[in-house]
């Protein structure tokens, strides 16, 4: 059966970035928790006979800042999620979290409450870049919240960024070896993308030319290497057992349903392949949590919809995996596959087809092939 994970999207944050481009909103009056709770609950109790008979085996609670919550908010939420559906005893279950202090000391109660996995915002161990991004954490705070999430959970990962407002390459090398000296099991770390509708993207900063950004990819993947990170996913490091099982789902083009404001679901059932979407502002969803927009997803753009997320893995995958996930025959994929190897962007080892490291550079050029038109 297809692996089945349960997305929970928290949409407030303290201040809007002005690179992001995610469902998040700046709070202002209050953050209405419990009745966003209740919604969760009534959410997932709608959702239930599209999933009767599942395990889920990863829950993963992404926002915005979902560590504004109160430890005892996540705790009810858990523990109404719980009764209603089946979490295998090994569900790695994730919390994002930013790493003012006010959140920092919730962590204890994060794991008592049942996270097992905690994902912090770093950014960047600079002030001058945090300044630059719009966060409201100091290079000092990140550092006691890594401290404490260490101490507290056995599974950490630290997100970074590069290619940063006026950074050097210097500057990128240092929040590296910053992140690794701590130890974590995982490093995810991205190139600063300039999307349009975000405020950086109506009054673009200056940043490092693609030339230098290169510079910085190669030196990222070269410095985690070295500190025994393996690189499995295009942003995306982890010592061995440390891999996100969760983002692992996705990218192997597994199913989720996602609840909360805005948030997506993709399910797989005996009439094919439909993704759903609930409403995105906060006020609209606490007003009809059960209201969701669905749709099939037609034979036509699974073959694309499979190579977005699989192509990202650098170990490619197998071909069985395509047709399990997609139930379409490889076949679909032959003219597509044999440019991308003509290309040098793909290799194709037995059943195994992976991006090469021209195709993991080029990442968008290599997808495009199988995108139809």
């Amino acid at each position: 059966m297809i692996p089945l994970s349960l997305y929970i999207h928290f949409p407030w944050c303290a201040r809007k970035c002005p690179y992001c481009d995610f469902n998040s909103h700046a709070v202002q009056d209050g953050i209405p928790e419990q009745a966003y709770i209740d919604a969760l609950l009534t959410d997932l109790e709608a959702a239930l006979p599209e999933i009767w008979g599942r395990s889920v085996q990863t829950l993963f609670i992404g926002g915005g800042t979902p560590s504004l919550m109160s430890a005892a908010g996540l705790d009810r939420l858990l523990a109404g999620v719980r009764p209603r559906l089946t979490l295998v005893p090994t569900a790695e279950i994730t919390l994002e979290a930013n790493p003012g202090a006010i959140e920092a000391d919730k962590f204890a109660g994060f794991r008592d409450a049942g996270v097992t996995r905690l994902s912090l915002g770093i950014q960047s161990f600079d002030d001058a870049k945090l300044r630059a991004l719009g966060r409201i954490h100091s290079s000092d705070e990140a550092n006691r919240a890594i401290e404490l999430a260490l101490r507290h959970f056995e599974h950490v990962n630290l997100d970074l960024m590069y290619a940063l407002p006026g950074q050097t390459l210097a500057e990128a090398r240092r929040d590296i070896e910053t992140a690794i000296a701590f130890g974590p099991g995982h490093v995810s770390a991205y190139h600063l993308t300039i999307e349009p509708n975000t405020a950086f993207g109506h009054a673009p900063p200056t940043v490092p030319d693609d030339d230098l950004a290169a510079d910085m990819q190669e030196m990222v993947e070269a410095r985690l290497a070295a500190a025994g990170h393996a690189h499995y996913e295009t942003s995306a490091f982890a010592r061995a057992g440390q891999q996100c099982r969760h983002n692992l789902n996705y990218w192997r083009f597994g199913d989720y349903l996602g609840i909360g404001a805005g948030a997506h679901s993709k399910i797989t059932s005996h009439l094919g392949i439909r993704r759903e979407a609930r409403p995105r502002g906060p006020k609209d969803y606490l007003a009809d949590p059960a209201m969701r927009d669905w749709q099939p997803v037609a034979s036509d753009d699974l073959p694309g919809e499979f190579m977005m997320n699989a192509l990202r893995l650098v170990e490619g995958f197998d071909a069985a995996l395509f047709e399990e996930r997609t139930r379409l025959p490889l076949d679909t994929l032959a003219a597509a596959l044999a440019q991308a190897e003509a290309d040098g962007l793909l290799a194709r080892t037995g059943d195994r087809i992976a991006p090469t490291l021209l195709g993991q550079r080029f990442l968008n050029r290599l997808v495009s092939l199988f995108l139809s038109s």
